[in-house]
């Protein structure tokens, strides 16, 4: 789905409540029944249902009708989040045009705001920053949950929380890399599956015909290579597509989700993948001899390197396995990031709701065991403004208190007697509707005669 963000100047705190509402409940619900959008949203039962109309009108959740009435939330109601999550933290001001599309992701250009450009002066010469939204799961991309780790213990997970690790990845290693000198954009900021980072200038290196000294640019590219293994990282998809090139032959190195560690099974073979297609781009592109471009070796780098700043154990890249955990738990899947960023800070941990739908009861006793620890928590996080990228940590320390088990059970019992009651005048209406028509045909047929 693209981006349309012309709605989101009409929408009300309200109506970000209810999406986020959604939005929480899809962590152990495919479709949120209302009841359990009301509780966690907090609102009266006039201000959420008038929010779910307004948000479904502009497509930012989907309903169905069974085997229960629910909502789930659509990309666009995602994208709407993070956006608005953004432009809170003020980060932006406005989106602009669409700088690409690609098999994991859209890039646009946004507006940075004020307090940014305050923050980074070298920004108020170019206000303008990249956008980049992951969408994993497209139809071209479908192999994603095989080829990348990001489940690690979980047996599956929807395409929207796929896209929101592969943000977290993207976004911890262009901070470690960039900290450390590294050719790759700045990172500015990020929220759900969205990444805001410094727009490089110059153009894609496939869209590049002439260079000045392509051989050179060859070289530094692979010296990119060589630092990278240095530290304990393998791009694997550094490509033509993934490397901005300059006027002046200055290069910047951009996509990092699927990036892996050095001592990762495939780390050799992606390497040389890396190399290989660097050196042959060159050759084929603008004639450089292979003689004259360098051939690193992964085996050398590592057996020469001191392991001293091994940026996969600082963002536990993919293929690190820490000696100090227990085997087959790869990297330190930091549980806080699972946490809600802005400021409906609440802890679904506790959630542990039923989704069997022949037994109904079942569900609303669960529902309830955490709705009221989660309206106490939501409150106190909205009136603070509880909306930073990484303060999660007292949110997963939180404790539920006592629970009024009524309450959904109440909702539930109110929704099915209002359904109930509108069946029976839909049938009423039918009846009488029947007998007009009858009637009105038995005078037309007497006006006849």
């Amino acid at each position: 789905m693209k981006l349309d963000p012309a709605a989101l100047r009409y929408l009300t705190d309200d109506d970000f409540r209810v999406l986020t509402a959604v939005e929480m409940g899809m962590r152990n619900h495919e479709l949120v029944p209302i009841p359990l959008i009301s509780a966690i949203s907090g609102l009266k039962h006039g201000g959420y249902m008038k929010s779910l109309k307004q948000v479904h009108k502009h497509k930012l959740v989907h309903r169905e009708s069974k085997p229960y009435v629910g909502y789930r939330l659509t990309s666009m109601g995602y994208d709407y989040l993070a956006l608005n999550a953004l432009v809170k933290r003020r980060v932006i001001d406005a989106v602009g045009r669409p700088l690409g599309v690609g098999k994991e992701a859209d890039v646009f250009v946004v507006s940075a705001s004020e307090q940014l450009m305050d923050d980074y002066p070298e920004l108020a010469d170019t206000p303008h920053l990249a956008m980049k939204l992951h969408r994993l799961g497209r139809t071209s991309f479908r192999a994603v949950k095989s080829k990348r780790d990001y489940l690690v213990h979980r047996k599956s997970a929807s395409w929207i929380y796929f896209s929101r690790l592969a943000a977290m990845k993207e976004y911890a290693f262009m901070c470690a890399l960039h900290a450390r000198g590294f050719p790759v954009p700045r990172p500015l900021g990020q929220s759900r599956h969205i990444v805001v980072m410094e727009l490089c200038p110059g153009a894609l290196l496939t869209h590049v015909h002439e260079m000045p000294q392509p051989q050179e640019v060859a070289n530094n590219l692979l010296q990119v290579i060589v630092r990278l293994a240095q530290h304990g990282l393998v791009h694997c998809d550094l490509n033509e597509f993934n490397i901005i090139v300059d006027d002046d032959g200055a290069v910047n190195v951009i996509d990092f989700p699927q990036m892996v560690s050095t001592r990762h099974a495939d780390a050799h073979a992606l390497f040389d993948r890396d190399v290989d297609g660097i050196r042959k781009f060159f050759e084929h592109r603008f004639g450089v001899a292979p003689d004259d471009m360098l051939k690193p070796s992964l085996a050398d780098i590592v057996r020469e390197t001191k392991q001293d700043d091994q940026l996969d154990v600082v963002v536990s890249a993919s293929g690190f396995k820490n000696p100090h955990q227990e085997d087959g738990f790869y990297g330190a899947q930091d549980s806080d990031q699972e946490e809600e960023e802005d400021e409906l800070a609440i802890d679904m941990n506790s959630l542990q709701i039923a989704t069997d739908v022949d037994d109904r009861r079942d569900d609303a006793h669960a529902a309830d065991r955490d709705v009221n620890s989660e309206e106490q928590s939501e409150s106190e996080d909205v009136k603070h403004g509880g909306h930073h990228e990484h303060d999660t940590h007292a949110s997963s320390q939180y404790t539920a208190p006592a629970i009024n088990r009524a309450l959904v059970e109440a909702r539930v019992r109110k929704q099915r007697t209002n359904q109930a009651r509108r069946r029976q005048l839909a049938k009423r209406n039918i009846v009488k509707d029947s007998q007009k028509r009858k009637l009105k045909a038995e005078v037309e047929f007497g006006d006849m005669y």
